[in-house]
């Protein structure tokens, strides 16, 4: 159904708000990273999920963390190793002698925020117990299907790929994440002032008191999608994708799931600034962090030292914008 203008003004002037609120509270505790924060809020209201590749002690537990006590929801972690069955992820029935029946017994990632932490290190057979639940928003076990909580939103970290020990996401893993991200190293000033944060007896992050409910978080989900998307704009989109599934250098180009991603993205921040429509520089800011994971380079691409980023940046400038500007 339709929206009216001042309904949809309303709704963004809500998500706005709200989306600062949340990343005041973060910052708070996750100094000097505006655009990471920015991009995990915006990954948040579009229902999708976020995949971080850096090396440990960088601040990814922290974010999620703050992130969860700022919307007061509940929150999990998930460390990753060999030997991770899919049961410890999503649970599993246990035999109540009592009753005599099979009671259910809920896993971690039946939370509304989860930090799934050094993905890679888990098996092939226990990452894919992630994939239902990031594409579904359920869990299967023993013939049983179980709703997660609302809203759901999963952090995964994944090792840089010189790191051993580790098992290669698959293609279809990797498709399901939103965006691909690296908070890297803080500069100077911000590392002064988190290390100087630790002479406090409890950690910062106690500190923080929710300051929006999770069921406000949800009709900032629901109100996105009303964000106007013009025909020029959308276009634009489609172009940048099918570019990648043309040049010579890219083996896989992006999905019609990818074009998906980046359209929704590109609506939650656009509502996040407090506009009720997308412009082409929404979709220029975004695009290296929604394709960056979704194209595979060929191999001789790769012998040249080829990177994705290279090719994405490459293919943007190529690109020309489109002229728009909203009535």
């Amino acid at each position: 159904m339709e929206v009216s203008k001042k309904e949809l003004n309303q709704s963004v002037k809500f998500i706005s708000n709200s989306a600062e609120k949340i990343a005041e509270s973060i910052m708070s505790v996750f100094k000097g990273k505006t655009e990471i924060v920015e991009l995990i809020l915006t990954t948040l209201f579009a229902k999708g999920h976020v995949l971080l590749e850096d090396v440990p002690g960088t601040g990814k537990t922290v974010l999620a963390k703050a992130l969860a006590k700022s919307i007061d929801s509940s929150f999990s972690r998930i460390q990753c190793t060999p030997d991770l069955m899919p049961a410890d992820v999503t649970g599993s029935s246990i035999f109540n002698p009592k009753s005599q029946e099979f009671q259910f017994r809920s896993g971690p990632i039946m939370s509304s925020m989860v930090l799934v932490d050094e993905l890679n290190r888990a098996t092939p057979r226990t990452q894919s117990a992630l994939l239902e639940a990031m594409a579904e928003g359920q869990v299967s076990v023993d013939g049983n299907t179980y709703k997660l909580p609302e809203p759901f939103f999963l952090i995964a970290t994944e090792n840089p790929v010189e790191s051993e020990g580790t098992f290669p996401l698959p293609e279809a893993q990797k498709d399901r994440f939103m965006m691909a991200l690296s908070i890297g190293y803080p500069d100077l000033e911000n590392e002064i002032s988190i290390i100087e944060a630790q002479r406090s007896v409890n950690h910062p992050i106690e500190n923080i008191k929710s300051c929006i409910s999770s069921k406000d978080i949800v009709t900032c989900q629901n109100d996105v999608v009303d964000v106007h998307v013009e025909r020029v704009v959308l276009e634009y989109i489609l172009q940048l994708v099918n570019l990648t599934r043309a040049d010579l250098a890219i083996q896989v180009g992006v999905s019609p799931r990818g074009a998906i991603a980046l359209y929704k993205a590109c609506q939650s921040y656009a509502a996040i600034h407090n506009r009720t429509y997308v412009v082409p520089d929404d979709v220029k800011k975004l695009v290296p962090f929604v394709f960056n994971k979704r194209i595979i380079l060929k191999p001789d691409s790769l012998m040249k030292g080829y990177t994705n980023t290279e090719v994405i940046s490459r293919i943007l400038d190529q690109t020309p914008v489109p002229n728009y500007s909203a009535k």
